[in-house]
């Protein structure tokens, strides 16, 4: 690395994007992730359909317990 880095030609917010939602990876536990794809293939469908159907089911299943 260079001791300084010369920013006088840089722009203040040039890649900034007001609102914009990320999606931001998520890492399971090995033996979920497992699971997710034994699900995802009784199922036919992907990896990511089969994680989303499963915590979409929990999640209503938590919200009812309030």
């Amino acid at each position: 690395m260079k001791k300084e880095y010369d920013f006088s030609k840089g722009v203040r917010g040039k890649f900034y994007r007001p609102g914009v939602k990320l999606n931001l990876p998520i890492y399971l536990d090995d033996d979920v992730a497992e699971f997710v794809q034994k699900y995802a293939r009784r199922k036919k469908v992907d990896a990511q359909t089969a994680a989303n159907e499963i915590l979409r089911v929990n999640k209503e299943m938590l919200q009812a317990l309030r």
